[in-house]
């Protein structure tokens, strides 16, 4: 599929699915490279290592999914559905972040530098989540600007 520049409403919510399709392939691969491989090294029981699995992978999915949906609403012009869209991904963008540093300083305190490169690309994503949801194209003149 090729996008057309002139067709994009939104470069903000092109960047999000782009950055969202990139992380889905990289969650993917880091998780079936590296982090999944342990199970097996450690010989985690089956049934641990298989919900392990599909818990990573949903991950991957939701990414995934929630690229497409912004490449889409890139496509699209502004209105209130995408911004609901776009709110409820960037809302579930931080709860996921907070899921992930509050479970590691309730288990691990020591563990939160490890999430340090996760916790700033989901920030950066979500700011860019932000930006694109201030992004509001003139009826006039097709010029793009920021909501005030």
């Amino acid at each position: 599929m090729v996008i057309k520049i002139n067709k994009i409403k939104n470069g903000y919510y092109l960047l999000a699915g782009v950055l969202a399709i990139l992380f889905a392939v990289t969650h993917a691969w880091n998780g079936e490279t590296t982090v999944l491989q342990a199970l097996q090294v450690n010989e985690a029981a089956m049934d641990t290592a298989v919900i392990f699995k599909y818990v990573w992978h949903i991950i991957t999915a939701e990414n995934l999914v929630f690229g497409i949906i912004f490449i889409i609403l890139s496509l699209q012009g502004e209105g209130a559905k995408a911004r609901f869209a776009a709110w409820t991904i960037t809302s579930l963008l931080s709860v996921r972040l907070l899921v992930i540093l509050g479970i590691t300083a309730v288990y691990d305190l020591s563990g939160l530098k490890d999430t340090f490169i996760d916790s700033i690309t989901i920030l950066i994503y979500i700011a860019v989540n932000l930006l694109g949801m201030k992004v509001k194209k003139l009826e006039s003149g097709g010029q793009v600007t920021s909501r005030r």
